[in-house]
């Protein structure tokens, strides 16, 4: 039972680390650009989470770590925020492999302008639930960067990815939200769940992913030119 939240990781990372070394797609050569987004946004989330643990955001169901903490935070906890960025990348660039039409292309905008207006209502209707508040708030700064400020090229093909991720998702954080492994207090969310999981964890989920491909995309493209 205390190796429950350390499998569920190993498990969400065996396959995209054993099909890294795919002929074709050849994941395992982005590896290099992948670590240091990881690096940069775990400090993000990880910082967020140990708050969220002091404030009673959310806990940790001791039964199910293994007892090793850092900052209040289990080792498992932790890791999360490396194997889930790592094999949601991974998806991303397989279907950029696989998918070469850039199927989300011509709406792209309209999905991105339909998630900052939904962020800003949700954060005015809950400012005053943390978990509400910081998520939609992250999202909508993550955006407005990605699209105003960077003007990134390839938040349609985000996009997609994230959906084909929603499939993981419900897997990993269903785990998770109906064991429990962890134990969300319903005081600081909307209270509104899909199945066990806060409706929150959408965008808690979507932001971490776009933050480590706007880094994963920004150390490739870098190395491209400094090599091209």
């Amino acid at each position: 039972m205390e190796n429950t939240y350390l499998l569920i990781n190993f498990l969400t990372v065996l396959f995209p680390v054993i099909l890294s070394f795919d002929k074709r797609v050849r994941f395992y050569q982005n590896w290099k650009y992948i670590f240091p987004g990881l690096f940069l946004s775990g400090l993000l989330f990880l910082f967020w989470d140990y708050l969220f643990t002091i404030y009673g955001v959310w806990s940790f169901n001791p039964d199910y770590v293994r007892g090793i903490y850092f900052l209040n935070l289990p080792l498992e906890e932790i890791l999360f925020f490396i194997t889930v960025p790592f094999a949601c990348i991974f998806i991303y660039e397989c279907l950029n492999y696989y998918i070469k039409r850039d199927l989300l292309k011509q709406i792209s905008i309209y999905i991105t302008y339909f998630l900052m207006g939904l962020c800003a209502v949700l954060l005015i209707l809950f400012y005053d639930k943390v978990y509400s508040l910081i998520t939609f708030g992250l999202l909508l700064v993550i955006l407005m960067l990605a699209q105003f400020v960077f003007k990134s090229s390839y938040l349609s093909r985000f996009y997609l990815a994230y959906l084909v991720s929603l499939i993981p998702f419900y897997i990993v954080n269903g785990l998770l939200t109906s064991i429990p492994v962890v134990m969300y207090n319903n005081e600081e969310n909307m209270s509104f769940r899909v199945g066990t999981i806060p409706f929150e964890d959408h965008f808690y989920s979507m932001a971490m992913l776009l933050l480590n491909i706007m880094f994963f995309e920004y150390f490739r493209n870098r190395a491209k030119k400094v090599h091209g």
